[in-house]
């Protein structure tokens, strides 16, 4: 079963949307904000993503759209909490409700009689000539979805960025000590409002793969949750982005992991307890690389420029 080609190219499936989200809620997290507005965030990608399409976008346009309203739910987040600086936790759980309610109301007043989801035609497989005719991981890594390789490309570019740039820097720093970064003359409340409207604008993606490319609908309740794993993934991988690649492709390997125990193992066991399983596991993972997790310094402490720290 785990060394089956198959098994590995459902788990990095699985695994996309949590690359768009774990690193989303890394750039917000590295530029001192944490974002509980993920999960709303992933629902209002999601449902706008399809939208667009639905009505006669673009696949692409329907990203773009998806992005585009992330972001904007990031911006009311990063005003909120950076040069007012409400409760990061408040005002993210205020997001996730926000979101998430406007995203099921839209979705009521587009649709208002239907019984069953409308479908799009979405994002089909490209086989990467050459690369996917390579044993085992041809297979399971070159035969995915344009959006898969696009969160494998980001993890490169998110990674580059942050660690050799003077963006990257200079996010870190108003993450570590924005005092610092307001003694060079560069603005804090920039650097984080554009860190958290870029982040969410990553969430939102991850929640449009799965109506553009994971499934063809958009239907109540389809984020079961994966906002939460990727803030848990973010600790997991130090805030790191090559960590944060390993961790959501260890959940979805889990994830795959339960399907395939339940068609083995049938009706023996109730399916809830295959269900539970990789959010099991990932808890079991994030408490033993927690203890040595380093968080950056100013995370969720308000910067008030001109005052002494």
């Amino acid at each position: 079963m785990l060394t089956a080609a198959a098994f590995w190219a459902a788990a990095i499936r699985i695994a996309t949307p949590l690359i768009f989200g774990t690193l989303g809620e890394l750039i917000c997290e590295r530029a001192g904000v944490l974002n509980l507005g993920i999960e709303g965030i992933f629902t209002a990608g999601a449902m706008s993503g399809w939208m667009t399409v639905y009505f006669g976008g673009d696949l692409w346009l329907g990203v773009l759209v998806a992005a585009l309203v992330g972001a904007g739910f990031g911006l009311l987040h990063a005003i909120l909490t950076v040069p007012l600086g409400l409760s990061q936790h408040v005002t993210g759980l205020g997001i996730t409700l926000l979101a998430t309610s406007a995203s099921y109301f839209t979705y009521r007043i587009a649709f208002p009689n239907v019984s069953s989801p409308p479908r799009i035609e979405p994002f089909q497989p490209i086989s990467i000539p050459g690369l996917s005719d390579i044993p085992f991981i041809g297979p399971a890594l070159f035969q995915q979805t344009p959006l898969t390789y696009f969160a494998v490309l980001l993890v490169v570019m998110v990674a580059y960025v942050m660690a050799r740039t003077p963006l990257g820097l200079a996010i870190r720093a108003s993450g570590e000590n924005p005092a610092a970064v307001d003694a060079q003359g560069l603005s804090v409340y920039g650097l984080r409002i554009g860190a958290v409207m870029a982040g969410s604008a990553l969430m939102a993606i991850g929640g449009a793969f799965l109506t553009l490319s994971a499934f063809n609908a958009f239907f109540f309740e389809m984020i079961a949750g994966r906002g939460w794993i990727c803030i848990a993934l973010v600790v997991f991988a130090s805030w790191m982005p090559g960590k944060a690649l390993l961790g959501a492709l260890l959940f979805g390997a889990f994830d795959a992991l339960q399907v395939r125990l339940q068609q083995t193992v049938g009706g023996a066991i109730p399916y809830q307890i295959f269900l539970m399983l990789p959010y099991l596991l990932s808890i079991l993972a994030l408490v033993m690389m927690s203890r040595r997790a380093a968080y950056p310094n100013a995370l969720m402490i308000p910067f008030i420029k001109g005052q002494r720290s």
